[in-house]
């Protein structure tokens, strides 16, 4: 039987997830990117339902035809402060919201950041910025483009987790995702022979290095014949290759075909498994009344010990 990619809890469940989510709230530092309270924060998921912990597991085993895995009825709290409104604004305190997102991401593997990314913070805002709205970034607000998480970079998060604390006026904010599963029966076989060679680069964004710098030659479809992964993002991967230029048409194409558009509610969560699926997002107008989209991202990796060359004193922060 194939997993299903959404799943509701029950008001019990939904309790019992409060209660872990509100003894990590008060466990001291009180700050999520301090190990202390990291440690406790992994002892804290196992212990979340079991029926909850058996869904993420599946998941985690196999993100199915859609490549990602909606979780609904997730404790919110009471008296949602102001939407932040600063650029690169992350949460560094254990807040209810926070403590939810880490403790469900630790159940499916170690949280991890990027130091040139919202200053390496773990928990990081997803918000509309002031002046920024036709960037391609998390703070714009314009349509933003379907794309892997870092796809320039060695090493990619396996999973983008986004909780929703609030949405956005108009439910106009969609969250886009499409899984390279469900596009490759819209590829010919000549398309994904030549997805698979060596013919693009991707640029990462200004905050990473400098913004004409990029990758070395990759291939945007690695592994599997049949079930590859994907690597690729529509705004900064690009190939003077004539023949990759139409494949790439070909798979946003396709993309655009199979893509899925989810307006997420507050306390919703969302996994997308970032080496099978592309997410995006629709374009919404934000207000900058406090009352705007927020949502709260964390990355995380299957296997910490890939990364151990780039994590300074076994830390979670990746250079």
């Amino acid at each position: 039987m194939k997993p299903e990619n959404s799943f509701t809890l029950s008001d019990a469940e939904r309790g019992d997830v409060a209660s872990l989510a509100q003894e990590l709230t008060r466990t001291p530092p009180g700050l999520v990117d301090e190990r202390e309270w990291l440690d406790r924060c992994r002892t804290a998921s196992c212990h979340l339902p079991a029926r909850l912990q058996d869904r993420l597991r599946a998941f985690r085993h196999d993100p199915g035809p859609t490549g990602r895995l909606l979780l609904r009825n997730l404790p919110a709290a009471d008296g949602v402060p102001a939407t932040p409104q600063e650029a690169d604004s992350v949460e560094r305190r254990a807040t209810l919201s926070a403590s939810v997102l880490c403790a469900l991401s630790m159940a499916l593997g170690d949280v991890i950041a990027y130091r040139n990314e919202k200053q390496g913070a773990l928990v990081q805002n997803v918000v509309p910025v002031p002046g920024r709205e036709g960037q391609q970034s998390n703070a714009g607000s314009v349509p933003l483009e379907m794309h892997t998480e870092n796809a320039f970079h060695p090493h990619r998060p396996d999973y983008v987790g986004l909780f929703c604390v609030r949405g956005d006026h108009d439910r106009a904010a969609g969250l886009r995702v499409a899984s390279v599963r469900a596009a490759m029966d819209h590829l010919d076989a000549g398309t994904v022979e030549t997805l698979r060679r060596p013919l693009f680069t991707t640029e990462p964004p200004p905050s990473f290095g400098r913004p004409d710098s990029a990758t070395k030659p990759h291939a945007v479809l690695t592994g599997d014949a049949e079930d590859p992964d994907i690597r690729v993002d529509f705004h900064a991967t690009h190939t003077s290759d004539p023949w990759g230029r139409q494949a790439m048409d070909a798979l946003a194409d396709a993309v655009r075909a199979v893509s899925e558009e989810l307006v997420l509610d507050p306390a919703d969560l969302v996994y997308v498994d970032n080496r099978v699926a592309l997410h995006g997002r629709s374009a919404f107008v934000p207000r900058y009344d406090g009352q705007d989209r927020w949502l709260q991202r964390t990355f995380v990796h299957l296997d910490h010990r890939r990364s151990r060359a780039v994590r300074a004193q076994h830390g979670r922060v990746l250079s």
